[in-house]
């Protein structure tokens, strides 16, 4: 375990003593409605990739990986340069880096929308400005790096779609920027919430997620 893995799982664990122990998950004051913007349902099936960021990546990641039409989700670093590309570095806040998580998807069978949607609903809280529940830094903003003219037009427009609504008590705080580059993290952060499902860190903030997406959307979540 490293310095900052330890300081993570230190917060938790004051925080639950405490009785505070963080969300894990936005609370909107409305349902998530489905972007009034989105791709088509592709007619045969292919892949399409997406990053984005919302907070520890192993959160992000475990809920992705349960998503119907998901082919992989990575966990790594978007935002900064490949020097600065590993975990100690980022963990300092000042690399430009957001801890992220690569989505590799099948577009005939989820759309580009369906994933933001479900990204806004139980993946993170999107009103936080660097920061989501114990973890702390522009290394865990909220953010969609877009790949496509398209995608950011649909990002763009959801975004604009649920501040106008109200979904959410704040304004949306997601950056949306174009991807520069996507570098994989460490290999022990791969499936970090599916091969430590007892750690502390995992059972107050990522399992609930994932039984969010389970409980919400039926019908798009999948058995790992």
């Amino acid at each position: 375990m490293t310095s900052f893995q330890s300081m993570r799982f230190a917060a938790v664990f004051l925080a639950a003593m405490l009785g505070a122990a963080c969300s894990a998950k936005a609370n909107p004051a409305a349902p998530v409605p489905a972007p009034a913007v989105d791709a088509p349902r592709a007619s045969a099936p292919g892949k399409q990739m997406t990053v984005v960021s919302g907070g520890c990546f192993w959160g992000i990641q475990a809920v992705f990986q349960h998503v119907k039409g998901v082919i992989s989700a990575t966990s790594g670093y978007s935002g900064g340069s490949a020097k600065t590309a590993d975990y100690e570095t980022v963990s300092g806040g000042r690399t430009g880096h957001a801890e992220s998580v690569q989505i590799v998807y099948d577009p005939s069978q989820i759309t580009y929308g369906e994933l933001l949607r479900i990204f806004f609903s139980v993946a993170h809280d999107p009103t936080e400005l660097n920061y989501q529940g114990p973890d702390e830094g522009t290394q865990y903003r909220s953010a969609i790096f877009y790949n496509s003219d398209e995608q950011k037009r649909i990002a763009e427009a959801y975004i604009a779609q649920l501040d106008a609504a109200k979904v959410f008590r704040h304004k949306i705080v997601t950056q949306v920027a174009p991807l520069q580059a996507f570098y994989p993290a460490e290999a022990y952060h791969q499936n970090y919430a599916e091969l430590h499902p007892a750690q502390p860190y995992i059972v107050i903030n990522d399992a609930p997620k994932v039984e969010h997406l389970r409980q919400e959307f039926p019908e798009q979540y999948v058995e790992k």
